[in-house]
């Protein structure tokens, strides 16, 4: 692509389980970061291609899927993991409709402690379809789309990671980050096993975990039973799941408050107060029920707590990715973060 004609501008929450997008011209989507293979012939014939991505690979079960974004960030074993990365980004990208003569710049959100040379494989395979591209925290991404860069805490639930953020007025540092592998994939993964061990005749799966989470999940204790409908030996049966829903959601609450108290205490001592009133939480996990009430009630000590859920969760990242591509120039990127271009 050559560096002419109009800028299209976009901000991507690449994510273990889901990956957002938004671009300067109104384009908003969300697709599922999954790339499908046919496993033999047969499924390169029933799918009319080499692979498909999203939704639509998900939805083929004779394809082998592949997740590219292990806890959130590109997958280092191989040659292989790179090139399904490839393969999402570059249509994730071909998502947002670049014209002819358009240069294309995107900023790309990543967990808050990936690794330097994550952050280099990702801006590789980014520069094959961008012509300008920077890495940066996905929290930090949230907090500038959210307008809380002085005297705030952001927690962004994913997936792959909890990513927490100190905001101080400043790009943040490694020492004002943290990146917790407890996510909701650890989540789905309990509470799989926590039914199949009361359940050993239950069929269930990480789909079907995720299922029930996404659609009940809550920490501190239930205000109700949670009943489902699952298959035992191919049968329909109704099952009560209140108490591994309620283990496998509190299972992550001790780190992210753990957290909290260490990132706090990197505050200002006069600040502190400020900080603990301003404390976001973002990621597919905010949706999570109760989940600011017993975060805020888990810190009761420090003082007051106050702990808000943004909304529209889904698009918090990419949002703020655009909102900084448009704040600032491209071609100044590379104070904020790590950058390449075409």
């Amino acid at each position: 692509m050559e560096s002419k004609g109009k800028d299209l501008l976009i901000g991507i929450d690449l994510g273990t389980s889901r990956t957002s997008i938004m671009t300067d011209r109104g384009m908003k989507t969300m697709i599922d970061s999954v790339v499908g293979y046919p496993k033999d012939l047969i499924g390169v014939k029933l799918l009319g291609a080499t692979h498909v991505v999203g939704s639509e690979a998900l939805e083929r079960h004779y394809l082998n899927h592949y997740f590219p974004l292990e806890d959130g960030v590109i997958k280092e074993t191989g040659d292989r993991d790179q090139e399904v990365a490839k393969e999402l980004i570059r249509h994730v990208v071909s998502l947002a409709d670049p014209q002819p003569g358009d240069r294309v710049c995107g900023i790309v959100g990543v967990p808050a402690r990936a690794s330097a040379f994550n952050k280099d494989v990702l801006l590789e395979l980014a520069r094959d379809v961008m012509d300008v591209a920077m890495v940066i925290s996905e929290p930090f991404m949230v907090a500038y789309g959210q307008d809380v860069l002085l005297n705030s805490i952001v927690i962004d639930i994913g997936a792959g990671t909890v990513d927490l953020c100190a905001l101080k007025g400043k790009v943040p540092d490694d020492e004002d980050q943290v990146t917790l592998i407890k996510a909701g994939n650890f989540i789905d993964n309990l509470l799989m096993e926590s039914i199949q061990m009361r359940y050993p005749n239950v069929q269930i799966n990480l789909r079907i975990a995720r299922a029930i989470k996404e659609q009940y999940a809550f920490v501190g204790k239930a205000e109700e039973a949670v009943m489902v409908t699952m298959r035992e030996n191919g049968k329909p049966v109704t099952v009560d799941v209140t108490e591994e829903l309620e283990l496998a959601c509190n299972a992550v609450i001790p780190d992210i408050v753990e957290q909290i108290e260490h990132l706090v205490t990197g505050f200002d001592p006069e600040d502190q107060e400020t900080v603990l009133a301003n404390i976001i939480v973002a990621g597919g996990g905010s949706r999570i029920r109760n989940l600011n009430k017993v975060i805020s009630e888990s810190l009761t000590e420090y003082g007051t707590v106050v702990v808000n859920c943004v909304e529209g969760a889904d698009y918090a990242g990419c949002l703020g990715g655009l909102k900084l591509a448009s704040d600032l120039p491209p071609d100044y990127w590379d104070h904020v973060g790590e950058m390449v271009t075409a």
